[in-house]
């Protein structure tokens, strides 16, 4: 048994060839939007539908296999790091994402003033701001 199966059970899911090449998909790493998953699902199984790596992205983000970011103004993406509570940075020229590790390193991270009565375990930080490559092409534009 794979890897994947192990897993997929593990966290109480059945085995199919769409959930596999979705997991392998995410496990590559990166923050993806669903087109992006989709198209290279496709490229391991020829045809699934759009609307199946939704079901299955939704089963794995409830399952806790996937993490859904949506950073303002920008399409939901998937991940498959979770279970961290780590942070994300978004660029505001290309979009390019990239993980922030918690402020802090105990969950969750940061801790309201006042939290209403809640029990935190997970505290959710969007930075914002120019890559590396933005802030050259920036310069150059400016030069």
């Amino acid at each position: 048994m794979s890897t994947g199966e192990e897993l997929l059970r593990t966290h109480g899911l059945r085995v199919t060839r769409p959930r596999l090449a979705v997991l392998e998909v995410l496990t590559g790493g990166g923050h993806l939007e669903v087109d992006e998953i989709a198209r290279q699902v496709r490229i391991r199984l020829d045809s699934v539908s759009t609307q199946a790596v939704y079901d299955v992205l939704g089963a794995f983000s409830r399952a806790g296999l996937a993490r859904r970011i949506e950073p303002a103004g920008s399409p939901a993406r998937y991940e498959a790091r979770v279970g961290d509570n780590h942070h994300h940075i978004v660029c505001r020229g290309c979009g390019a994402i990239a993980d922030v590790d918690c402020a802090v390193g105990e969950r969750p991270c940061l801790t309201p003033g006042d939290a209403h009565g809640f029990a935190l375990d997970e505290a959710e930080v969007t930075f914002w701001g120019l890559c590396p490559g933005c802030q050259t092409r920036r310069l150059a534009d400016t030069a």
